[in-house]
């Protein structure tokens, strides 16, 4: 019996792990950014909803002994993780990347998770359980072809994430959103690396193997913990950086150079501002060079010293047009007027301002 206590002990350093983490991404903020919550942390309330799921694994803490509450921990990981790791990618850079499509595959991702698991929690919760043996290992079963259902799912989740991540590479699009390349490369392979710690308990039958999963998956959830505390949305707003990474490019320059950049910083203007390229919502710098039949790397260095970005530049036009067609059109409304300057949505015009207004507000702090 000694040896299920340490498995009940395992079980409830995991679960323990789970809900500090949750109490902690619930209440911290960062002061600065303290009023942006669903800007800076699109999917905060949903980790938190998600690590407060791990509740239910409660009875096999009580009580290791019982097969129900074996059955119902050593379920849920392969059937969850998988969904958790894939609605968590989808909702916070689907929500960066305003992609909706990712709710109507989650939904239906969830309702599958959910109707495998409630047969083993009602059966480990309730007192006199709700299968007999026969009904238990038909349903690891059941709970095996949903894991590996749910391993499409995030395979899904983890190939759009690195799509956008291709998107987001040399600043190309004028609507990134702020896409976070940087935390984006950290966690897009979650699912891959938490594999090995999700079957070796479920194949083998093993509530040692589960004791040892515990302990690295609470190990796991402080290293995530320690990892997205750092607002990555924290530096983009409140900084300006991105002007110290491109000055180091021009550092050497001579006369012939910058007339050169003075004649590409023309025809790029004719193109983007004279002709209002910029009210293409998905206008990229690869348009700019096909229409100015300038080099790509010459474009690129121009932009980045002239504007600090792509995004920066055309993403300056728009706003300003926003401002003049509302003053054109009064009875136009706010979504409408977004899109007409060159936004995909009012959320991308409201998120560039933002920026904008963020990076007055240091400038001024700074002086």
């Amino acid at each position: 019996m000694s040896e299920y206590y340490f498995y009940g002990l395992a079980a409830l350093l995991y679960l323990s792990t789970c809900w500090t983490f949750s109490a902690v991404r619930w209440f911290h903020t960062c002061r600065a950014p303290k009023e942006r919550h669903k800007y800076i942390w699109p999917d905060r309330k949903l980790q938190c909803l998600i690590y407060l799921c791990a509740t239910i694994l409660l009875p096999y803490i009580i009580n290791p002994t019982s097969p129900s509450a074996w059955m119902l921990e050593k379920s849920y990981f392969p059937a969850c993780y998988y969904f958790y790791c894939g609605v968590l990618l989808l909702c916070f850079f689907g929500t960066v990347k305003q992609w909706n499509q990712w709710k109507s595959v989650s939904w239906t991702a969830a309702l599958i998770v959910v109707a495998t698991m409630l047969v083993p929690a009602f059966d480990a919760w309730l007192p006199s359980g709700i299968l007999n043996a026969q009904g238990l290992r038909i349903w690891n079963y059941v709970v095996l072809i949903e894991s590996i259902i749910m391993m499409g799912y995030s395979a899904l989740a983890m190939w759009q994430v690195k799509h956008w991540m291709d998107e987001a590479r040399d600043q190309n699009y004028s609507n990134p959103d702020d896409f976070p390349a940087d935390y984006a490369r950290r966690v897009w392979l979650a699912p891959v690396l938490f594999t090995p710690m999700l079957w070796p308990a479920y194949i083998w039958d093993s509530p040692l193997l589960m004791a040892i999963e515990n302990v690295l998956l609470a190990a796991s959830n402080i290293l995530l913990l320690l990892n997205v505390m750092p607002v990555w949305r924290r530096k983009a707003i409140l900084s300006s950086s991105e002007t110290d990474m491109t000055e180091s490019c021009y550092e050497q320059t001579d006369d012939n150079k910058d007339e050169q950049i003075e004649q590409t910083i023309i025809e790029i203007e004719s193109y983007v501002k004279n002709q209002q390229a910029y009210l293409n919502p998905h206008l990229k710098i690869d348009d700019v060079v096909a229409h100015t039949r300038l080099g790509r790397t010459n474009v690129s260095i121009t932009i980045s010293r002239k504007f600090v970005s792509f995004a920066n530049y055309v993403n300056s036009l728009r706003l300003a047009h926003f401002e003049q067609y509302l003053a054109q059109h009064p009875g136009e409304t706010k979504e409408s007027a977004a899109i007409a300057s060159g936004f995909s949505s009012y959320t991308a015009y409201y998120r560039a301002k933002q920026k904008y207004e963020c990076a007055d507000e240091n400038q001024e702090s700074s002086k």
